[in-house]
């Protein structure tokens, strides 16, 4: 692995920072608060009320109508004051302010000609939120330490319109962007969630399915904004352990986990600080196999978050924070579970470290700049390169069902950098309008060296082992840059909202792409040969947004949204088997394409909320959306026996087309006293021509024609039903259940009798033309919290966390013969049993 020129990247990086000021598409983590003040006795409004929000200090004077608008709060729980000489004073707890929405409190004060204790209300989340545009759902820090997830991402399979692995509306998984405080934690090369966050460190999550607005990009089904914790001039400490094993068995992953959080003031009123670290050590659900081949946990995990908050004064505020997380482990294959050592070892380590200034400029009018340096270092293999025989694979046993010997060959190495910029203003300088405006630039670093060689394998699985395997190896250094800016304006009036954006993106990935040609050296023999290296070109995209919201009568509301969405590619479709010695060669049997055009989805939505019980909501959603660009595989054949496979190679293209279609409706109860949740059905269609980047080198493959007609999706999950239920039980116990349920996903029967040919040569191949049974799981979390009274006020919350507690065997896959787990009924074709976690986490407060 070498490092980056620091002399190559100082220009980019002076001209990011000469761009910040008026730079970033910033992920909101800023809220409003909102009200007006009214006297309790003739309801009129009181002029010059003191509004202070105490832990921020922010804080305003209601205007002739007794109104006030404080900007730029932090996502968060909060108590607000209000003062008036004259009057009782008032202080609302536990008041909710999220992130690029409106809080509204409504405050009535008593007359009081002497001072009295001041009154205190408790406050509730709004039953409607008036100002979302699209489908927003949000979970606070109380709710996740009552649901049964293990990390902030597993909160998406709670919601509506998706699915368990991830899937939003019928997209694919990678077109999910996660944000942390503002700023992108997504894995460039593999379009994943790019590291590993405390759970203790989250005070909001955010999850948008539909109708984000022009502040949003790279992204086409769905955003995730998590909003982390600041410190308080209240000290605070944490500790949770949680262990799977404790009634011994075999219904566990052999898991131990352990937590801490610290908070507290530095300079009181000042300087505050949040830390917090997990670490997790288990050995997988495999331990039973792992712990043959060598000492448990096979897995571990390390993670840390701290955070400093600097109130310059109450109009200016500096932030900094770093995120590093830590992880090994080793995938498990049925197929190697005699040979687990052939297996290599997997770590990744990222650190993220950002700035982020904020200042108020007025009233109506604050900026923000921010500033971060992600870099996910991902490893297979040992530390050094191996030196790989593609003649000598690895052996399998003479039914050529399992490995018997040797090692895989893979081994990489992959390091990216993102040096990222970003600043918006946001302004009302005109009644009832929010104006929004900003931009992004993005510098990368990517470092890529992988050594892969894998067996031909025939449609049923089985590996060619007299064919040539296939070599994905590659090794490339390349510098792209993105930038965006945008542009959203907001109008509120009579509780009615209109919001308009327009967003602008472009990519350069400064790289070349090869172009061949074929070379006749015979009568009906051609050679492949690269003829030249032809420069990529920047990708531009412009990307209108449009919402609105209206009531249609005094508690309920009509949404409707349209947009345009992009997401460029994965670097690795890009620039994969590039470099000019492998593509002189022609080894890579995939090569990159650093010409893509980004993936484009148009959507829509309409929804209805109406409250039709007190403190019961009731909602109903269609979506629509139209994906175009999607990336494939396009064969070029060859006779050359030089080139990789006999069959020539595969280049990305774009060309796949998608679509999905649905409705969601929802039956919430926000606020009980017994119970509370949700129950959703789900109706969700997603139809396609390709459902992988390496569809078509993998028909190319088997011997199959690419596919020319739309297919169902494997992720073509139709009827889906999802039942959170919160109930308060004697003793003081909480109960949180969630059922989820879903009919069976799509697969593709097309049956073999001895594993390279099918059963019916005169069969036509269908793609997904069967389904496999249905899903149902329960989830259930117990936790009772115990106070005490003491030199320090202490919480002690003891918790069992059951999943799959009816111990469904749920299937995962099956094969084309139509075989649970095919041939060797492998149990990783069951989505995991019944495991049963019990922990226990005791708080302070000083």
């Amino acid at each position: 692995m070498t490092a980056a020129s620091p002399y190559r990247s100082r220009p980019i990086l002076l001209a990011a920072l000469l761009l910040g000021i008026a730079a970033a598409a910033s992920a909101g983590t800023f809220g409003v608060l909102e009200g007006v003040v009214r006297d309790k006795e003739n309801d009129q409004p009181v002029p010059g009320a003191s509004v202070m929000i105490v832990e921020t200090q922010q804080g305003r004077v209601t205007d002739a109508d007794g109104r006030f608008v404080i900007y730029n709060v932090p996502a968060g729980k909060y108590t607000v004051r209000i003062q008036m000489i004259g009057y009782r004073p008032v202080s609302y707890q536990n008041v909710e302010v999220t992130a690029n929405l409106r809080t509204r409190l409504r405050v009535t004060m008593e007359q009081s000609a002497v001072e009295l204790t001041e009154i205190v209300v408790k406050a509730e989340r709004p039953l409607i939120q008036k100002d979302v545009i699209g489908t927003t759902h949000t979970v606070t820090a109380m709710e996740f330490k009552s649901l049964p997830i293990t990390t902030p991402q597993d909160i998406l399979s709670f919601k509506p319109g998706t699915t368990l692995e991830g899937n939003v509306r019928g997209g694919k998984t990678s077109e999910v962007v996660y944000f942390i405080d503002g700023l992108p934690a997504q894995d460039v090369m593999q379009g994943t969630f790019g590291a590993d966050i405390p759970t203790s460190s989250v005070v909001e999550l955010s999850f948008q399915t539909g109708g984000f607005e022009a502040e949003y990009g790279n992204a086409q089904s769905g955003i995730v904004n998590i909003v982390t914790k600041s410190g308080t001039n209240e000290p605070y400490a944490m500790a949770r352990v949680l262990k799977d094993d404790w009634a011994g068995g075999t219904e566990h992953n052999h898991e131990t986990e352990a937590e801490v959080a610290v908070s507290g003031p530095v300079v009181r009123d000042r300087l505050f600080f949040f830390v917090s670290s997990t670490y997790n050590q288990n050995g997988t659900r495999w331990w039973l196999d792992f712990e043959k081949a060598g000492p448990l946990p096979v897995a571990r995990m390390l993670s840390f978050f701290g955070k400093l908050d600097y109130l310059i004064d109450p109009s200016l505020k500096l932030s900094a924070q770093v995120l590093h997380s830590d992880k090994e482990w080793t995938d498990y294959e049925f197929s190697w579970r005699f040979n687990l050592n052939g297996l290599p070892e997997q770590r990744r380590s990222v650190t993220r470290v950002s700035a982020n200034l904020t200042h108020t400029l007025s009233e109506n009018t604050y900026y923000d700049v921010r500033m971060s340096l992600y870099q996910n270092r991902f490893r297979i293999g040992p530390d050094e390169r191996p030196d790989f025989d593609p003649g000598r694979l690895f052996s399998y046993d003479m039914f050529l069902q399992y490995v018997t010997g040797g090692e895989r060959m893979l081994w990489s190495d992959a390091l990216q950098r993102t040096y990222t910029l970003r600043s918006d203003i946001t302004t009302q300088i005109i009644a009832n309008t929010t104006m929004k405006a900003g931009g992004e630039f993005n510098y990368y670093e990517l470092d890529n060296a992988l050594e892969k060689y894998e067996p031909q394998r025939s449609y049923f699985g089985k590996p060619l082992i007299l064919e040539k395997p296939l070599n994905y190896s590659t090794a490339f250094r390349y510098f792209p840059k993105s930038g965006s800016g945008f542009v959203q304006g907001k109008y509120e009036v009579e509780n009615a909202t209109v919001s308009v954006g327009l967003r602008y993106d472009f990519l350069n990935p400064t790289a070349k792409r090869p172009a061949y040609e074929f070379v006749p050296v015979r009568p009906n023999e051609f050679r492949l040969r690269l003829n030249r290296m032809v420069p990529s070109r920047i990708k531009h995209q412009f990307s209108p947004r449009f919402g609105v919201s209206v009531p249609y009568r005094e508690d309920g509301f009509v949404y409707v949204n349209y947009g345009y969405y992009f997401q460029y590619p994965l670097f690795t479709y890009l620039f994969s088997g590039l470099d000019v010695v492998t593509a002189q060669r022609g080894a890579s049997a995939l090569l990159g394409n650093p010409n893509l055009e980004p993936e484009r989805t148009k959507a829509w939505e309409i929804s209805v909320k109406q409250v039709v019980k007190e403190n019961v909501v009731l909602s109903a959603t269609y979506f629509r959306k139209e994906s175009s660009n999607l990336i494939d595989a396009k064969t070029f054949i060859a006779t050359d026996s030089k080139v990789a496979g006999d069959y020539g190679f595969a280049e990305m293209v774009n060309n796949p087309y998608a679509e999905s279609r649905g409705f969601e409706l929802v039956l919430s109860r926000s606020q009980g006293a017994f119970l509370t949740g949700s129950i959703s059905y789900s109706f969700m269609e997603a139809l396609g021509l390709s459902e992988s980047a390496t569809q078509g080198l993998n028909f190319r493959q088997w011997g199959f024609a690419p596919v020319n007609t739309l297919f169902n999706l494997s992720w073509d999950q139709r009827h889906t039903l999802k039942v959170n239920a919160v109930l308060q039980l004697p003793l003081g116990v909480q109960a949180n259940a969630f059922f989820h349920t879903f009919t069976g996903r799509p697969y593709t029967y097309f049956p073999s009798r001895d594993g390279f040919t099918p059963l019916d040569p005169e069969q036509a191949f269908v793609p997904n033309n069967e389904r496999m049974p249905g899903y149902a799981n329960l989830d259930v979390k117990l936790t009772r919290t115990f106070s005490f009274d003491l030199a320090r006020s202490t919480e002690v919350t003891v918790y069992v966390d059951v999943r799959n507690a009816l111990d469904q065997r749920n299937v995962k896959w099956m094969d084309s013969s139509g075989r649970i787990g095919g041939e060797l009924e492998d149990p990783g074709a069951y989505h995991i049993g019944r495991r049963t976690r019990t922990g226990i986490t005791v708080e302070i407060g000083f």
